[in-house]
């Protein structure tokens, strides 16, 4: 993996998600240059720099934007406000939840994105998920070409947001093969928990089944090809709702997260990395909880021993062979137990191919692309059967 601030891995994971995700290199530099000697004081320490940092830069791209868009270059200012959305979201990711910056910054991401739909990617909207008497706040991005289209539900690990997945691109990759992404922000995730303060839940086809409801309800949405694909904690979520909800036509684990409760018994010694800063505080906020001890107990009930033998969809596993975070191991071991699934599979990637890191950041649009292939090659294969029933 690049490693702009040598030793310090979470904010070297972050600056490698950016550049990934559309940021240039040039920019990125810019930003970190100055905050080089923060880095080197651990990964809580300077989370203030490093949003200050990459303010300054997201406030440059934003000037540029409305110069552009004034200017009537509509493209042009999309662009801008498409990085300045990457760049501010990956700095916001960085704070604590106590962080008084936290939410004003993250308020200003959406706006972000909002600009970036309206003037570069028309086809991305935002909606509403109804939930419980509450709502779960999304990003849908239409297939092209019209008529009944499959959908991937696409959900959130420990701490990224649905703008992460829309700087990823890899709705671009399923709109490229015909199939429309849903981008949710579930409880315990974006802004479902920072502005309605939704927490997570262990019952993921809970709030899974409320999407399938919405998409189903919809007269561009091929019902029988719905399927949910989550990344980093999504691993465990996507499983766990496909085990659940039989409306899943397929299942993605992008991160083999098959018992999330051991890993975090690792973390309290200190063994495998952490994906953000003040990571305790951030755990426990996701969950709802304020005791550590009472929640470490808690999570041993994230876990998929007894629940992928439920999953009986097509199941794609993909994970990094170097994943510092999530045990290899865990991706055997989903592997294994998917017995009945009907086509299950495991994909490693290596050192040799890149993205070999956790859930591939270190080269996201390869195994991007891979999974958008796994995807509609399984849609297709549903197309295949019932136009010959």
């Amino acid at each position: 993996m690049f490693e702009y601030f040598p030793g310090n891995y979470v904010w070297n994971l972050g600056v490698v998600a950016t550049l990934n995700s559309g940021g240039l290199i040039d920019e990125v530099d810019r930003a970190c240059r100055p905050i080089r000697e923060a880095a080197t004081r651990g990964e809580d320490a300077g989370t203030g720099d490093f949003l200050r940092a990459w303010t300054a830069l997201t406030d440059r791209l934003t000037e540029q934007a409305a110069a552009q868009e004034k200017a009537g270059h509509a493209r042009t200012a999309g662009q801008l406000y498409f990085r300045a959305t990457n760049y501010l979201c990956q700095a916001e990711r960085m704070l604590s939840r106590s962080d008084p910056d936290r939410i004003p910054a993250y308020r200003r991401v959406l706006e972000l994105a909002a600009r970036s739909f309206a003037l570069r990617d028309p086809s991305v909207s935002r909606v509403e998920i109804p939930y419980e008497g509450a709502t779960l706040p999304a990003y849908f991005s239409a297939a092209p070409g019209g008529g009944r289209a499959p959908v991937i539900v696409l959900v959130n690990g420990l701490d990224s947001t649905k703008e992460h997945m829309y700087t990823s691109s890899h709705w671009q990759e399923l709109a490229a093969r015909g199939i429309s992404c849903l981008m949710l922000d579930q409880p315990g995730t974006g802004e479902a928990l920072r502005l309605q303060g939704l927490t997570a839940r262990i019952d993921a086809e809970a709030w899974a089944g409320a999407a399938v409801d919405w998409l189903e309800a919809r007269d561009d949405v091929d019902a029988a090809r719905i399927g949910i694909a989550g990344w980093s904690l999504g691993g465990y979520y996507a499983p766990r709702a496909a085990a659940f909800e039989p409306r899943f036509a397929l299942c993605v684990a992008w991160g083999a997260n098959h018992d999330w409760g051991a890993v975090q018994r690792r973390r309290l010694e200190r063994e495998g990395e952490r994906p953000v800063p003040h990571y305790w505080e951030h755990v426990l906020w996701v969950w709802g909880h304020d005791d550590l001890p009472a929640f470490i107990d808690f999570a041993g009930a994230v876990n998929l021993d007894g629940v992928v033998e439920r999953i009986t969809v097509p199941f794609l596993i993909a994970h990094g062979a170097g994943d510092r975070q999530i045990p290899l191991e865990y991706a055997h071991r989903s592997y294994d137990q998917a017995v009945n699934s009907p086509k299950r599979e495991l994909r490693v990637f290596t050192a040799e191919e890149g993205a070999t890191e956790h859930i591939g950041l270190d080269h996201l649009p390869h195994v991007s692309a891979y999974i958008a292939d796994w995807v509609a090659d399984t849609f297709a294969e549903f197309a295949r059967v019932r136009s010959r029933a």
